[in-house]
């Protein structure tokens, strides 16, 4: 059965985008169904809508966000790790790195992660404009995950969070999201093979 800790931040997950989906005249009842559930409900229910899999209880929010088994606002990835809008941030653009394999230490963080992390730094810090940018790491489910957080005040890690809006996190996508490229095939065209004129034949003046 998954910890309080764990349950606590699945149901902060849940709720959010409820509150971000759901019609209005739904919301309330569904927000009362999910904060009254203790944790085997909680996780009961995961299973009957498929975000767990069965045998996996233990399966955290992070693998599910991964495999595309909750929305989530991806704006970009490599081999090794995605890129995510928080959807609970510290601040606005707060994003999440998680890699794409359940890793449940810092130290194994694949290295691509850091240079993912500066290069969207450099995108928050050109169109969102804080004073610093924090990256740190976090653990949360048994999954390494890399924060990064800009600091607009004195915002840290520990620093109160809140739902965000949905507009506000399309908005950001919108503004963040880089599309990868895709390598194209280069088909070099064989070359013209080229004709050799024909030799002139010089015939000497015929004297009469």
């Amino acid at each position: 059965m998954m910890s309080d800790e764990q349950a606590t931040q699945v149901k902060q997950q849940i709720l959010s985008e409820i509150n971000s989906n759901f019609p209005e005249e739904k919301k309330q009842e569904a927000i009362e169904k999910i904060s009254t559930l203790d944790n085997q409900g909680l996780e009961d229910f995961l299973q009957q809508n498929q975000l767990l899999k069965e045998g996996e209880p233990q399966q955290c929010i992070f693998c599910s966000i991964i495999e595309g088994k909750i929305p989530s606002y991806k704006i970009q990835e490599d081999q090794e790790s995605s890129a995510f809008l928080e959807i609970n941030p510290v601040s606005a653009a707060h994003i999440i790195i998680i890699p794409k394999k359940h890793i449940t230490s810092e130290k194994d963080l694949p290295k691509s992660i850091h240079k993912l992390a500066e290069e969207i730094s450099k995108r928050i810090k050109s169109e969102f404009k804080p004073k610093d940018i924090l990256i740190k790491s976090s653990n949360m489910f048994g999954h390494e995950i890399l924060n990064i957080i800009p600091i607009y005040n004195n915002e840290n890690l520990e620093s109160e969070r809140k739902p965000a809006d949905k507009t506000e996190l399309e908005k950001q996508m919108k503004i963040l999201f880089k599309e990868e490229k895709k390598e194209k095939q280069i088909v070099k065209k064989p070359k013209p093979k080229k004709i050799e004129k024909e030799k002139e034949i010089w015939l000497a003046k015929r004297f009469p």
